[in-house]
Formats: C-alpha cells, sequence, structure tokens
C-alpha cells in the first residue's frame, strides 16, 4: 500500500530532481509512474526507474488496459503490465473504468461506458482477470465525462460502489474528474464527495482542466495541463475531512512545470490533509 502522503506524477523532466535533491528542496511521499512508458526490456528508462523505485514507493497508473471493452480487456498489455509487476512491485496498480480500442482499432483516448447491469457485469469480469493475473487487488479511476448514456441505469457512484464490493477492488478517486463530470453534466460535485465511500479508495488524484466555452456553456477538458482549480481543492478539503489522511497524487501530464512548482502544489495538499487531521483529533 502507499502511505497517506503526498506523491507526483513522476516525469523524465524531473529524474534527476527527486534522485539528486538540493539542500531545503522537498521530496514527495511516493511516485507515480504510466507503466506503458517502461514496456521495454531495458535502456535508460529502466535504470532511471530502478533507481527511483529503490527510494520511493512506486505506483503504477495504467492507461491502455481498455478495460470496458466490449470484446474484452487487452491481453497483450495486461502480459506486459504484469512483467513489469513482477519487476517493480509497485505499492499499487490502477487503471481506468473506460475503453480505448476494440478488437480493430486502439484510440488515444478513455472513452466513456454505459451503467447498466450489463456493463457491470462485463466490467466487474474484466477487473477479476487483470486482478487474477497480477495477483493483487488494483484500482479504478472515476472518469472524466463529456456525456451520458441515455441508457444508463444507476448513477455513477453506484456503479462504482458495486463495483468495488463485487471484485474487491479499490476506488483511485479523481477528484479533477469530479469537478470536470460534475460541470459538464449539469451535476452537484458536492453530492458526488459526499456520496463517495471513503473505505473505497486507495488513491486521491488532483490535477487541472481546461476550459472551452461554447454556446454560453464551460466544457471542461481533463488534459492535466495546469494548476488545481479552487473548486477542486475546495473538493479535496471536503472529502478528506471526512475521510482523513490517504495517498494523494498532484497529477501534471502536459504543459509540465518546474519541479518547484510541481512540489509547491504538493505541499498544498499535504497543509489541507493535515487541517482535516487536525480537526478530527480536536
Amino acid at each position: 500500500m502507499l502511505p497517506p502522503l503526498v506523491g507526483i506524477g513522476l516525469k523524465p523532466a524531473h529524474y534527476r530532481d527527486v534522485l539528486e535533491p538540493q539542500t531545503g528542496v522537498p521530496l514527495p511521499g511516493w511516485v507515480e509512474v504510466h507503466p506503458q512508458n517502461y514496456f521495454v526490456d531495458g535502456g535508460p528508462p529502466h535504470r532511471w526507474l530502478s533507481a527511483v523505485a529503490e527510494r520511493f514507493p512506486l505506483s503504477f497508473h495504467s492507461v491502455g488496459l481498455s478495460i470496458g471493452t466490449a470484446q474484452g480487456l487487452d491481453e497483450g498489455e495486461l502480459d506486459q503490465l504484469a512483467v513489469l509487476c513482477a519487476r517493480y512491485a509497485p505499492a499499487s496498480v490502477s487503471d481506468h473504468l473506460s475503453w480505448s480500442g476494440n478488437a480493430d482499432d486502439r484510440y488515444p483516448d478513455l472513452l466513456p461506458i454505459p451503467y447498466t447491469r450489463a456493463a457491470l457485469d462485463h466490467v466487474a469480469a474484466q477487473v477479476a482477470r487483470v486482478q487474477d493475473r497480477l495477483g493483487r487487488t488494483m484500482l479504478i479511476e472515476n472518469p472524466s465525462r463529456y456525456l451520458a448514456f441515455a441508457q444508463d441505469e444507476m448513477e455513477e457512484v453506484e456503479f462504482i460502489h458495486a463495483l468495488c464490493r463485487r471484485t474487491g477492488c479499490g476506488l483511485l478517486f479523481d477528484i479533477n474528474n469530479v469537478e470536470v463530470s460534475c460541470t459538464n453534466l449539469q451535476l452537484d460535485p458536492h453530492a458526488y464527495i459526499d456520496a463517495i465511500d471513503p473505505a473505497l479508495v486507495g488513491e486521491i488524484h488532483l490535477a487541472g482542466h481546461a476550459t472551452e466555452w461554447h454556446e454560453g456553456r464551460p466544457l471542461l477538458i481533463d488534459d492535466h495541463g495546469s494548476a488545481v482549480t479552487d473548486l477542486t481543492w475546495a473538493l479535496f478539503e471536503r472529502f478528506v475531512g471526512r475521510a482523513g489522511a490517504m495517498p494523494v497524487l498532484i497529477e501534471w501530464d502536459t504543459n509540465v512545470p518546474d519541479y518547484a512548482v510541481l512540489m509547491a502544489e504538493a505541499e498544498r495538499a499535504a497543509s489541507v490533509m493535515a487541517r482535516a487531521n487536525a480537526a478530527v483529533a480536536a
């Protein structure tokens, strides 16, 4: 398990910052990487990752299993992930409640699934296959959504809770995705936050997003390319005020900033958790 500290999504630009730290410069509590970037046998990627894994708890946040694909998940991707997990024994492994391809094509997107009983049966079977292959439980991330299916039979939180309880998997709770989805679908983000069972959450993600305007309404795009927004910070504080400290990640995948900017976000998240813990103790 990951420690209840704040980590960062580690990019090559920051390898030296965490491996050769300067006096007085903070370090993350743990680091997360996309395992697909290390699906090679050797070379510089593994030299760096091996050095990082010796010093920090490691989380693998997969983007390629395509768990929601109708034909079933990508077995080749799963095999490569299993090899990498055996090599590094990460503290956590996760992927998304989405799909990214079919039998003939692969897409560079995390596409939505309908929240139906049939979809729940299918996704639960795929999660079970992943967990059996890896020999461990995994976390599933709540999606960022831009549409809802007319055929939905349940709300997203109900679907996620049922999936976790049926398979034993945990939830990677992306709070930026709550802001994105609820804004785009005109839902109440505070009600969503309050509905999540903290006992199912194994990790929290905080990130930023882009905003487009269409016919006078905002459309939020989950690009992980900017600082965490005020609303996501408020939702995070609301959740940890109820849930307590847990592993939290600052996720910044595009327009990657200097290390100092990333760690300033991490320190802010740590301060929010510290206030929440103090309030609970009082």
